[in-house]
């Protein structure tokens, strides 16, 4: 699980623990200052689940746990442009909601997923290995992950900033897709 706000979080955890199966749960360290309403009550957040953070036509952004508020931000600049996206918060990546987020692409034929880890062998290689098989073969689509770089994760705060995938990358490469220029990696 990958919540990405304190919501999700609070409810996750708590679905977690009701789990008879272990559960790793991955805290993005970028999320800790972040608020936002949480129920004092009991709740969960059902494993399995995808949550349309905000629906679009243009292109599909799939944006886990602290991505997703660059991704929102990201939104908001391509609204500006006259690009609606499509923000998916997958919440959970196993069980994964692969459906919510096929169904997205099926409409939009683009996809970005943002991940705060390297590209290769992660969550967001999962994600678009799993829509280009439900859907290669019936569309023509575009796909994108972005994430780290291959390198060592910086220490600094200054180069941290230009290592992480950020709102101004995301709408760029969200832009560069919808408007059919080259690829950005």
């Amino acid at each position: 699980v990958a919540p990405s706000t304190p919501h999700d979080a609070k409810g996750c955890l708590l679905a977690a623990i009701r789990d008879d199966n272990p559960v790793l749960f991955v805290e993005h360290r970028l999320l800790h200052s972040q608020t936002g309403p949480v129920p004092e009550g009991d709740y969960i957040v059902a494993p399995g689940k995808a949550r349309i953070t905000v629906p679009g036509e243009d292109v599909t952004i799939v944006g886990i746990s602290y991505m997703q508020t660059e991704c929102l931000r990201a939104q908001r600049y391509l609204e500006q442009a006259g690009i609606r996206a499509e923000i998916i918060d997958p919440i959970w990546l196993s069980p994964l909601d692969m459906d919510t987020i096929t169904e997205s692409v099926e409409r939009t034929g683009r996809l970005i997923v943002v991940d705060t880890a390297w590209t290769n062998c992660g969550a967001a290689a999962e994600i678009v290995a799993g829509v280009a098989e439900r859907l290669g073969n019936l569309r023509d689509l575009r796909l994108l992950r972005m994430g780290f770089a291959p390198t060592t994760c910086p220490t600094t705060p200054a180069l941290e900033s230009l290592f992480y995938p950020e709102a101004r990358g995301i709408a760029a490469a969200a832009r560069d897709m919808v408007e059919g220029r080259a690829d950005r990696k």
